[in-house]
């Protein structure tokens, strides 16, 4: 369901916090979205902008599921099928986030958010940037902004990924569309990393209905039901960009990157500015949860693999627990080397039986204690291709990352002598009876 459907579900369940009173941008609003455990939060009253400002909305896989109409268990499959079969979205000719359009640009009138005393500037931390490469196609991603001024940011765009290739392409220059507010299809499909020249708008629009409209200035086209959409142009001048956390809650360093300029503003009527923590649960399940259903094609390639999480601990994006249905000796770790083929990032993985919750740590550090011989079950690799979010890694600049891996296969013997590797539960009983 779009935003503001599922804005108003939580509302009708009592499961969205309202805050009436006044709410600063710099540093307030971040510390009660904080305060409440990033669950769903809706500020009606900011100082600094007429917008009110949502967040909470995708901190867990229990709310990315409602939003999406499906339970826990179809998640999985229903990103494995919206990766491997997109759908083009229809365009239509009008769309709600062009009811108003403002060409006198002044962002400064929008609620972006100081997040922390370590910010460089105002971020907006939830944007998603449409552009199109000239060979490839349309490209929608997550760029960090920081506020430059009223029409200018700096974004954050990481170099060889899709928007630093089209930049490159197109000499430097780039027509842009930023997008806040959108529904959790388009905030999950714009997380993935889909192979060159497949759309993650036809991701969107697979994973539930996502229609496009084109914009007004800029030869792009947007979900036509997200709250605010900026057309700009990437430009070639640079500025410092940064510090700001990363996925990891670690300070990021500060770069020169480009400068955009916004040309023109449209929006909803009374739009809702969505707000995410970045380094915290939002940023977390969008990063990670896109790499599960990859894991789990590779995985199923060698064995029976029956779930995958990337787990919040591991920052969600440098840790997994794979669940497999063990047939043969070598099953763990066949499906260790393809868990790491399944995300090229990843460092650490567990693999771990059918009877093991992979959702509770516990579960999994009892299976790590019961059924794994470090010297016979731990495959480690030195030297890989590694991750710039991990700071214990070789981030020497100018190189890409490398770092080594781990991956221990808590999968129980086929056969068994001795104790066994089963645990054997109490009887169970009604508490009701002994009332």
């Amino acid at each position: 369901m779009g935003l503001r459907n599922f804005i108003e579900e939580l509302k009708n369940k009592g499961e969205l916090t309202r805050i009436t009173k006044p709410v600063s941008t710099e540093y307030e609003a971040a510390g009660i979205i904080n305060a409440l455990g990033e669950k769903p939060v809706y500020f009606e009253n900011i100082k600094e902008s007429n917008y009110p400002i949502v967040a909470g909305l995708v901190s867990s896989k229990e709310l990315i599921c409602r939003s999406l109409g499906i339970t826990k268990e179809e998640l999985l499959p229903k990103l494995l099928g919206a990766i491997e079969n997109p759908v083009t979205p229809e365009t239509v000719k009008k769309g709600a986030c062009q009811e108003v359009v403002q060409s006198n640009v002044n962002l400064e009138k929008l609620p972006i958010m100081r997040y922390t005393e370590k910010d460089g500037g105002k971020y907006i931390a939830s944007a998603i940037s449409i552009i199109k490469d000239t060979e490839m196609g349309s490209n929608m991603c997550f760029h960090r902004l920081m506020l430059k001024d009223k029409n200018h940011f700096v974004a954050r765009i990481v170099e060889n990924r899709g928007t630093d290739t089209a930049l490159k392409k197109a000499g430097g220059e780039l027509d842009i569309a930023i997008c806040i507010g959108a529904s959790t299809a388009v905030l999950l499909s714009a997380a993935t990393s889909l192979p060159m020249g497949v759309d993650e708008l036809g991701m969107a629009n697979a994973l539930e209905e996502t229609e496009l409209v084109k914009c007004k200035t800029v030869d792009l086209e947007v979900p036509a039901d997200c709250e605010f959409v900026l057309e700009g142009r990437i430009t070639k001048e640079k500025n410092s960009e940064g510090p700001f956390l990363d996925l990891t809650g670690i300070v990021d360093r500060q770069r020169q990157q480009p400068v955009v300029e916004i040309k023109c503003i449209t929006h909803r009527q009374n739009p809702i500015y969505q707000t995410i923590l970045a380094g915290k649960n939002e940023h977390k399940f969008l990063m990670g949860m896109p790499k599960e259903p990859t894991i789990y094609k590779e995985v199923s390639k060698v064995c029976q693999c029956k779930d995958v999480y990337i787990t919040p601990g591991g920052c969600s994006w440098l840790h997994a627990v794979i669940q497999i249905k063990k047939q043969a000796t070598d099953d763990g770790k066949k499906a260790i080397t393809a868990a790491f083929e399944g995300h090229k990032s990843l460092k650490h993985c567990v693999v771990v039986d059918e009877d093991i919750n992979i959702y509770d740590p516990h579960d999994v550090e009892w299976a790590i204690s019961t059924r794994l011989q470090a010297d016979k079950d731990t495959i480690i690799l030195s030297n890989q291709p590694g991750s710039s979010l991990d700071p214990s890694g070789d981030l020497s600049e100018g190189k890409k990352a490398t770092t080594a891996k781990a991956g221990l296969d808590a999968t129980a013997p086929l056969v068994t002598t001795g104790k066994g590797f089963s645990k054997v539960d109490y009887v169970k009983v009604d508490l009701n009876k002994y009332k």
